[in-house]
């Protein structure tokens, strides 16, 4: 009886035993679908932050798929309302933001994004709460022609007081892409909201007087780009990485051209572009995700990222290093580096990202067109603006 009893005892241990192992024993792989846009040209970089990481987290699988810049937007809608997205999707914020006001992406809590630049990260906020983890920016700075500025101009207003002195010279100060993508509403970004009709003035202004180009309704920054290559504009405002494009194109232009910090408005605020990273709400592996994301983002791989792009990183000790914080006089990329990566500690923007953020770019971009070819008074078609917004926001 007594060794019955024992073997009981001792087969139940060895069950609880088996039990206890299966319950703490590593969980089976997780895949996690990771989506980018248009970065092949970065694979082996990319391939080696995976490889890191599946080192460190055995259990956990990176599957990268790169989707073509044209096509993440559409891609990525069908995708997050399926029953099987990506786990970790790079967008841009604007998108982003139509996501969250749909309700289609996961959460991030904010302690655990504490690795990255808190004025990137409140620009990123939407109605307060986060759900887009930053990857990488860019901040335009003023590339210009030494020979046909004396000075450069520091706000909107002065390079309006210098523009007839540069019409004098056969050129004009700038062509501003104020209908291209999101441009004009970064420079209403860097004025108090009961100024937007005077920054729409000022530019109505040098357009009506000859003092832009009348392509300013219609061209792109790499349109006013080449314009800048053969010297018909003195400024123009871009990322530092447009500074190889005309070392490369116009190696005359470039021995003339110098940089400075982008052109400021009242309020001192600095515009930037960014890209970023989502989890769908749907997604399976959310956690995963989250952590391959903050492993990706981490202050090692960001520097390695912005050495190889020249893009501006995010991460808050990456921006501590000398890379963006030192140069040398006569290297012109690394000057406009330092500039642009000290212009991210002023971003605060004006108008926060909607919902339907894109329809408002094209709003405002008509109104621009609007107002400079002279179809209506800028107060009526303000008036009108404001009221197609409202619209779009309910």
């Amino acid at each position: 009886m007594i060794k019955k009893i024992l073997t009981l005892i001792f087969t139940t241990i060895l069950i609880a035993s088996a039990i206890f192992f299966i319950c703490k024993k590593p969980s089976a792989d997780s895949e996690v679908v990771f989506w980018t846009l248009q970065m092949s040209d970065f694979s082996s970089y990319i391939n080696g932050v995976i490889n890191d990481f599946e080192k460190e987290n055995p259990n956990i699988k990176i599957k990268w798929v790169d989707v073509p810049f044209s096509e993440g937007e559409k891609r990525t809608l069908a995708s997050v309302l399926s029953d099987n997205p990506p786990d970790l999707v790079n967008l841009n914020p604007d998108f982003s933001a139509t996501l969250a006001h749909k309700g289609a992406l996961q959460e991030i809590q904010k302690k655990q994004l504490t690795q990255f630049n808190e004025e990137i990260l409140k620009a990123l906020e939407t109605d307060g709460k986060m759900f887009s983890i930053p990857w990488y920016a860019t901040s335009a700075i003023t590339i210009y022609n030494k020979d046909l500025l004396s000075s450069v101009p520091k706000t909107y207003e002065q390079m309006a007081n210098i523009a007839p002195d540069i019409r004098k010279k056969n050129a004009y100060i700038t062509l501003p892409n104020i209908t291209e993508n999101d441009t004009m509403l970064k420079i209403l970004n860097k004025y108090p909201k009961n100024k937007k009709q005077y920054v729409f003035a000022l530019f109505k202004n040098l357009y009506s007087k000859d003092l832009i180009p009348k392509e300013t309704v219609t061209m792109t920054l790499q349109e006013a780009l080449e314009k800048y290559m053969s010297e018909n504009i003195a400024l123009i405002g871009a990322g530092a990485n447009f500074l190889n494009m005309i070392k490369e194109n116009a190696p005359q232009t470039y021995a003339k051209t110098d940089v400075a910090e982008q052109i400021k408005g009242d309020l001192g605020q600095n515009d930037f572009s960014l890209m970023n990273f989502v989890i769908p709400l749907r997604a399976k592996h959310k956690d995963e995700a989250l952590k391959f994301a903050l492993f990706l983002t981490n202050d090692k791989n960001q520097l390695e990222l912005a050495k190889l792009t020249n893009v501006l990183a995010v991460n808050k000790k990456t921006l501590e290093n000398d890379f963006y914080k030192k140069y040398d006089k006569n290297d012109l990329m690394a000057k406009a580096r330092v500039i642009s990566a000290g212009q991210l500690n002023h971003l605060q923007p004006v108008f926060r990202t909607q919902k339907n953020q894109k329809e408002i770019n094209n709003l405002v971009n008509n109104t621009v067109q609007n107002i400079l070819l002279n179809k209506g008074e800028t107060e009526k078609i303000l008036s009108e603006l404001d009221k197609n917004i409202k619209l779009l926001e309910k």
